[in-house]
């Protein structure tokens, strides 16, 4: 399995870029993240001194709608038992299909957990990327479980090119 450099994996995921291939620019100028890898390419392409030409991000993790009660139990949860909680969270992500992602599966920690829980998506550096001439696009799937997409579309069209994909999940 080739693991792309320009490519962010998502929480408990590694080298699943090949799922988004429909929609995945590959080249030496694009730099992509899936949900959780979304933030990581996202700060990349911010602080990055190489030429970003686009940023793609496939649904986003965005919980900044969601209060600190939520955020806390779904901590509690991953701590009391990381594999029952990571498989429920897989379930949801694959919905509303039935892919095998086994081989993609990585156990993710509880600071990437935590990283995406409270992880703020700033307007203002939404608009420092724009202004480094990086054009930004978002991915997000109708049927997503594990994200409120209205709320994350709401944000995002400010700043990006946003693709709402119907019938589909956090998966595209």
């Amino acid at each position: 399995m080739k693991i792309s450099k320009n490519f962010f994996s998502g929480f408990c995921f590694l080298g699943e870029s090949e799922l988004f291939d429909e929609y995945l620019i590959k080249n030496d100028f694009t730099i992509s993240g899936f949900s959780y890898g979304a933030i990581k390419a996202f700060e990349e392409a911010l602080t990055t001194n190489q030429r970003v030409d686009r940023l793609q991000l496939f649904s986003p993790a965005f919980f900044q709608n969601y209060d600190d009660k939520f955020k806390r139990t779904q901590l509690m949860y991953f701590k009391k038992d990381a594999n029952t909680y990571v498989q429920n969270f897989l379930s949801n992500v694959k919905s509303p299909t039935n892919i095998d992602i086994s081989k993609y599966y990585k156990l993710g920690t509880i600071e990437e957990l935590q990283e995406l829980l409270y992880y703020e998506w700033s307007e203002e550096k939404l608009q420092k990327l724009l202004e480094k001439g990086t054009k930004i696009e978002v991915y997000l799937g109708e049927s997503d479980k594990i994200i409120d997409t209205s709320k994350a579309n709401k944000l995002f069209k400010k700043f990006a090119t946003v693709y709402y994909i119907k019938q589909k999940g956090h998966l595209l």
